[in-house]
């Protein structure tokens, strides 16, 4: 059995402007917190949808609400904030991961884009002391927004998948990468997880971002992210793992 193989040219990125200084991502993985608190900035700050990144060769999903259908990686942003968001709520498998974060780095490349970071949940055994957000950050991208930031690094580990790509570009360019995460448990979504994380960006940025509706706009969408999270089971042989140990 031969394994499928992807390139940057196989993912495609279409937008309306040319992306902010700073890019937000969050992705379809662990606990949908990432996602969670990605789709809730878009949102609460009340952006509007620029472009879409489509993927040849994998399995299609379209997602609709009120009968209205729309592209499962959409890229988000409005003129009087410099934050573009990128929410994908398309699976990424491990097999994909180089050449999505490759095509989205391009991009990058083209406009004014300074750091990428990314929301994230890892399935780590925790406590509750453990309920918090910790980073994985290249050293300027450290130096810029966490110097003076009170989270905390993540133990030993190793990322993968698109992760693991955003972040080896971050290690060899100007760009500045971070991945925020924090512990997640098996219910999707885990409210709980994604309001650390929009909080976290919030330290961080300043934004303007309060958590507190987050509950009640989790509660909505999570009937479509319980499905959501099935499918992912369902492919659960190609998910990342992101192997961060506290």
């Amino acid at each position: 059995m031969t394994e499928s193989t992807h390139t940057a040219s196989d993912v495609q990125i279409t937008h309306a402007t040319e992306p902010s200084s700073t890019v937000l991502a969050g992705f379809s993985s662990f606990g949908l917190a990432g996602l969670t608190a990605v789709d809730f900035l878009v949102d609460h700050l009340d952006l509007e949808q620029q472009g879409h990144v489509s993927v040849e060769g994998l399995p299609a999903i379209t997602p609709f609400t009120e009968g209205r259908p729309r592209h499962p990686a959409r890229l988000y942003s409005r003129d009087d904030l410099d934050v573009t968001v990128l929410v994908v709520e398309l699976f990424v498998p491990v097999s994909v991961g180089q050449a999505f974060a490759e095509a989205v780095l391009d991009w990058t490349e083209a406009g004014p884009v300074e750091e990428v970071a990314v929301l994230a949940g890892v399935p780590v055994p925790h406590g509750p002391d453990a309920h918090r957000t910790f980073y994985i950050a290249t050293e300027d991208y450290h130096d810029r927004r966490l110097a003076d930031e009170e989270i905390p690094p993540m133990g030993t580990g190793f990322l993968d998948g698109v992760n693991a790509a955003l972040m080896a570009r971050g290690l060899d360019s100007p760009l500045g990468v971070c991945v925020y995460v924090t512990p997640v448990h098996a219910q999707a979504p885990d409210v709980d997880a994604a309001i650390r994380l929009v909080e976290s960006i919030e330290d961080v940025y300043g934004l303007g971002i309060d958590a507190t509706p987050l509950a009640e706009f989790a509660e909505r969408v999570r009937r479509y992210y319980a499905d959501l999270a099935a499918r992912m089971d369902d492919a659960e042989t190609d998910v990342p793992e992101d192997r961060m140990y506290m």
